[in-house]
């Protein structure tokens, strides 16, 4: 049986964990991809719509952030990460599954952005997700009815 996440609203007091787990998992695409990759340029992203930001947790330890939307007529996954060693155990794959079938129930769209540099648009895509626009460095995708 898989043992169910549990979300905690992030806080102040997150914010080291938020930005040493920015570092571990967003910089390297920020790098690849010719985006900022200082201290300053990841704290002003983890402190983007921040009040909808969450801990995950799993038997009581820290794994990773989803920071999510949920607007009437859509659901957008504004980020979602795990820690990297944890990454490949299907932790991001089933809090996608939960978050789209819960907006399957209420008939919301589910819509995300993926830089170009990412390989985790592959799993965005094997859950359904198709690709709706982009820029120069991201995929805009969605999901829903």
């Amino acid at each position: 049986m898989n043992t169910p996440f549990t979300y905690q609203k992030a806080t102040e007091n997150d914010l080291d964990y938020l930005l040493d787990l920015r570092i571990k998992t967003m910089v390297p695409h920020y790098a690849d991809s010719g985006l900022p990759t200082d201290r300053e340029s990841a704290l002003k992203r983890i402190l983007y719509e921040f009040d909808k930001a969450y801990i995950i947790f799993l038997d009581q330890h820290p794994v990773g952030l989803l920071k999510i939307n949920r607007a009437a007529e859509k659901t957008e996954v504004l980020q979602l990460q795990i820690d990297p060693e944890l990454q490949g155990r299907g932790l991001g794959r089933r809090i996608l599954k939960n978050i789209l079938d819960e907006a399957s129930e209420t008939g919301k769209t589910v819509s995300l952005s993926v830089l170009k540099t990412n390989k985790a648009q592959h799993l965005y895509s094997s859950l359904g997700f198709k690709t709706v626009g982009e820029d120069e460095h991201s995929y805009f995708m969605e999901v829903g009815n």
